[in-house]
């Protein structure tokens, strides 16, 4: 597809997003039936059992959009490969949870399938003004890249619709850029796609949720937003690593904290908490969809930011972020998200 028809780009989106706000009814009585429930805990903010397949309706639309508007490639056979190997993966950690070293086979597998067979490679980077040519380093670079983005996401999915949501506003963010640039590829299609079948899944999924995503959506999600990305440093965003990684700054910064805050503590950085981005909020008094919706505007305002950055002026992109970057920062040190403050702890 060389050029922007946007009659396509419309059916990329409606046709999955309605596959799979029609079929995920059917995905929860298939997570009932194999039993893949989230139980509720002392960690977790939901007070009920929640069935948590959802990551299987947003793969099926996947499917359903490259059967009518993909086309058959290396490269997208071995996106096929390594998203079954992921979501094959997700799922049993759905209904049988999964060690967290099992679950990174899985993970690096995927990697593998889609650096070795696909070479897809993140080959070289260029940010202001500065070039690197990772060169043999860019095979161990994107494996890791790849794994950072899928445990990003799969960190960040801890409320009704904030993963999905998230996810949504990049596959909007980058779709919009694409247009506008007037440049469509492998990666706009499967933006194109994602954004419907995550759409039609938020459907379902926004506060009060009837069903999650589960790491089977959450590894996924990260997975095809590391792909677009990576894909995205031929087309339309150039070799730029900036725009995909402010549009996704908080589960990012979240992620990186979590690690810093368990190693402060002498924790495994694979033991679960209650003081991510999120937790902080709550605590605050905000209600879950209020969360959300703060979670959504940050996103949102990054997305602005990184369209003004690339179709307008730099120069104003900069100061936007600069002074975003800057609210956060003030937003980390005044929480607990990285260090656990003494008044809080009196509290305790």
């Amino acid at each position: 597809m060389n050029n922007v028809n946007i009659t396509t780009i419309l059916l990329m989106i409606f046709i999955p997003f309605v596959f799979v706000a029609t079929i995920i009814p059917f995905v929860k009585l298939i997570a009932n039936h194999v039993g893949a429930i989230d139980i509720p805990n002392e960690r977790k903010v939901h007070k009920k059992p929640m069935p948590r397949l959802g990551g299987l309706g947003i793969y099926l639309g996947f499917l359903l959009g490259y059967m009518i508007f993909g086309e058959q490639t290396p490269t997208m056979n071995s996106i096929l490969i390594g998203s079954f190997v992921l979501i094959i993966t997700g799922m049993i950690d759905d209904i049988k949870p999964l060690k967290a070293t099992q679950k990174l086979i899985g993970q690096v597998l995927a990697a593998f399938i889609v650096v070795f067979y696909g070479n897809i490679l993140l080959r070289d980077v260029s940010f202001f003004g500065i070039y690197i040519d990772f060169k043999i380093f860019a095979y161990p670079i994107t494996v890791i890249f790849i794994l950072g983005c899928i445990n990003c996401l799969n960190l960040i999915d801890g409320l009704d619709g904030l993963a999905g949501g998230i996810s949504s506003i990049f596959f909007l963010t980058i779709g919009i850029i694409a247009y506008f640039q007037g440049r469509i590829g492998l990666s706009v299609v499967l933006t194109f796609i994602m954004l419907g079948s995550t759409l039609g899944f938020l459907f379902h999924n926004f506060y009060p949720a009837k069903i999650f995503m589960g790491d089977s959506g959450s590894m996924f999600l990260g997975f095809i937003i590391s792909i677009i990305t990576l894909l995205g440093f031929k087309t339309i965003l150039t070799s730029s690593i900036i725009i995909p990684m402010f549009i996704l700054i908080v589960p990012i910064l979240d992620t990186l904290c979590a690690i810093i805050r368990r190693k402060l503590k002498g924790e495994s950085i694979g033991v679960p908490d209650k003081s991510h981005f999120h937790h902080q909020l709550l605590r605050r008094n905000y209600s879950v969809r209020t969360t959300v919706l703060i979670i959504y505007l940050i996103t949102l305002l990054f997305s602005f930011a990184s369209i003004i950055w690339l179709l307008v002026d730099r120069n104003m992109g900069y100061i936007i972020y600069a002074i975003l970057t800057l609210g956060l920062l003030i937003f980390v040190f005044k929480t607990d998200i990285l260090v656990e403050h003494k008044k809080n702890k009196n509290n305790n």
